[in-house]
């Protein structure tokens, strides 16, 4: 989504937590999906709020925009993920909607509140009887592509109209 919105891209920095599991194995796929576009990955570990603004600074000179990958220490840090980024002059894309609110350029990821939906009925089963080890696993179903134009006004970026039309929100 993030080449997309932005095509001249050709390197980007992943912020990720190395303390979370889920963040290390993503790295490689992450890796993966920039070497099929063209993108050159670089890495930035952030286990807290100096690694992320250090990382930033470093980043900044050699990369064209960022990501942030999932993770609940960076949501809960979003509103200043987000600040960092529109100091250092770096376009991002995030995992959640609430950093695109945040002021993030764009966000693309699962719908929260429907995974907690969906989580809900899993309780409902386990309240009436049923054994947690007998539930399928669920993967979420629902994704939202989030693009904040205020954003992308104070970048100087002109989002392209075919993000824009896919675009579940777009935050004028």
């Amino acid at each position: 989504m993030l080449r997309e919105a932005l095509p001249s891209l050709t390197r980007v920095a992943a912020v990720w937590n190395p303390r979370n599991e889920a963040n290390r194995a993503s790295n490689a796929s992450i890796e993966r999906a920039g070497r099929a576009l063209g993108v050159q990955v670089e890495s930035v570990p952030a286990r807290n709020v100096q690694e992320i603004e250090r990382g930033m600074e470093a980043a900044r000179a050699r990369v064209g925009a960022m990501l942030v990958v999932a993770d609940a220490f960076l949501w809960s840090l979003r509103a200043r993920i987000a600040a960092l980024a529109a100091r250092h002059r770096l376009p991002a894309i995030y995992p959640e909607t609430e950093f695109a609110e945040a002021g993030g350029l764009m966000a693309y990821g699962p719908n929260v509140p429907d995974n907690f939906r969906r989580a809900a009925a899993y309780v409902d089963k386990i309240l009436k009887g049923a054994k947690p080890a007998d539930l399928p696993i669920e993967q979420p179903t629902k994704f939202e592509l989030v693009v904040n134009l205020k954003t992308a006004k104070t970048f100087g970026l002109t989002i392209p109209q075919f993000v824009l039309l896919r675009a579940d929100k777009v935050i004028e």
